[in-house]
């Protein structure tokens, strides 16, 4: 089966669902990446903060060379930190990313966060547009910021991100945030999709569709974040649960399955309180 995909405004195409790496490290790191590129994922996201580049780049190259997918069939992302915003500093880090990895590009590179106390976030993308004509990386987005980012990123650079990487899960669903990707034709990705696993044994909701289509909480979940319109980015060690997470789109929702895990959601709904219009991270 294929998987579904998302299309950005400048025709970056992205499948529905990616794989998250963090806390991947050294070959046994790899190796799950490996394991997920087996099972049917294209796009591993990263970070420098991470520090995992190298093994993401190590698992590029063995998923060509074990005849799993093309270099041009995976998108390998990574993130600038907050401390290297800016402009020189920025491509420099781009730079290292790349020597780190073992690339000679990279697929999306995204900004960690705004950190607007600071902010540094314009000049910041500046050097990413710089980096991507330079060919350091072939589409460029964002990560954690909000539509007053965005549209600032707009006005002072004429450039809008292909992706917005924020959190969303049941608690947090971020409605109208997606929205806004949608209107201006950004790809809306979700960190932490699953939240706590735990809590989503508390949902009578979730247990009946759980029950009512035979497929996980977890799956119930990243089929809901799909058809809300992002792409869930689940992240796990076990080759068990990787296919799980990816076997979500042999079903679907209905409008009033989708709108009553929607109506989970809390103002207070942030896994760790981290607001991106106060919150900093280096």
């Amino acid at each position: 089966m294929t998987t579904p995909t998302f299309v950005a405004h400048d025709g970056f195409t992205a499948p529905q669902i990616g794989f998250g790496t963090y806390k991947m490290n050294g070959v046994h790191g790899a190796r799950n990446i490996v394991e997920a590129a087996k099972i049917g994922y294209r796009l591993f996201d990263s970070a420098f903060n991470y520090e995992n580049e190298g093994a993401v780049g190590h698992a590029a190259k063995l998923i060509q060379e074990e005849g799993i997918a093309r270099r041009e069939d995976i998108i390998i992302a990574s993130k600038l930190p907050g401390r290297r915003h800016e402009y020189d500093s920025a491509l420099v880090t781009i730079e290292e990313s790349l020597f780190r990895a073992g690339l000679d590009h990279y697929d999306l590179y995204l900004i960690h966060w705004p950190n607007p106390i600071v902010d540094k976030y314009v000049e910041a993308w500046s050097a990413l547009i710089e980096a991507q004509k330079r060919g350091y990386v072939k589409h460029i987005g964002v990560s954690n910021f909000l539509p007053e980012h965005l549209e600032r990123l707009e006005r002072e650079t004429g450039v809008m991100p292909v992706v917005n990487q924020i959190e969303l899960h049941p608690h947090f669903p971020q409605l109208d945030q997606i929205a806004f990707h949608k209107e201006h034709g950004i790809i809306t990705q979700a960190w932490s999709p699953l939240a706590r696993m735990e809590y989503l044994l508390n949902y009578d909701v979730l247990q009946k569709l759980s029950l009512k289509h035979r497929k996980t909480l977890a799956q119930i979940v990243l089929r809901w974040e799909t058809q809300i319109g992002a792409m869930p980015i689940p992240r796990s060690g076990s080759a068990e649960r990787q296919a799980e997470n990816f076997d979500i789109f042999d079903f679907e929702l209905s409008a009033e399955e989708v709108a009553a895990i929607s109506a989970l959601g809390r103002p207070d709904g942030r896994m760790k309180g981290q607001n991106p219009a106060e919150y900093e991270e280096f």
